[in-house]
């Protein structure tokens, strides 16, 4: 059974998993305002330093459709993911399980034996992707982090995260 409207018509695009660069960063807008940016060009740092990984998964013609990244130094024995994020126009194509998918594989390519995360109880189409993938609830917490308003300001965000997590065989 097809999701397609009657009459549409079907394009497969193939992906290509790969670690996110600077150069990448300008094509990377939708994730975020200019504040989030800079913060992901600091974990690309950390990249560059081996404590985390930051993926970008890939059209043909190289532009990232769906970025995000694992840290190493939050858990002990686990990669935790964080930052994910799909184009908008392209969510609930298959593209976050993509991501997800290379990010486990990079987690397990370090000898870990865990995957980490933590979804905002706001948030349940994340929750129900990552529970189709496996991950299940053990806590909840408080989370923040700041938030670029239109005007240029920082507001602080707070909100509450479902923490979930994902073991491997």
């Amino acid at each position: 059974m097809s999701l397609l409207p009657a009459g549409a018509d079907e394009v497969v695009v193939p992906v290509l998993v790969r670690d996110l660069t600077p150069a990448d960063l300008p094509s990377c807008a939708w994730s975020g305002s200019a504040t989030h940016l800079l913060h992901v060009e600091h974990e690309l740092d950390r990249a560059a330093a081996g404590e985390v990984d930051y993926l970008a998964v890939c059209t043909p013609t190289g532009l990232p459709v769906a970025i995000g990244g694992v840290d190493y130094q939050v858990s002990a024995g686990a990669g935790t993911l964080w930052q994910l994020g799909v184009l908008p126009a392209l969510q609930s194509c298959g593209l976050g399980t993509v991501l997800i998918r290379a990010a486990e594989d990079r987690i397990r390519s370090r000898g870990l034996r865990r995957a980490e995360l933590g979804v905002e109880e706001s948030n349940p189409r994340a929750r129900a992707l990552y529970e189709r993938l496996g991950y299940v609830a053990y806590d909840s917490k408080p989370d923040a982090w700041d938030v670029e308003e239109p005007d240029g300001s920082l507001r602080r965000y707070e909100t509450m995260c479902t923490m979930m997590r994902k073991d491997f065989s």
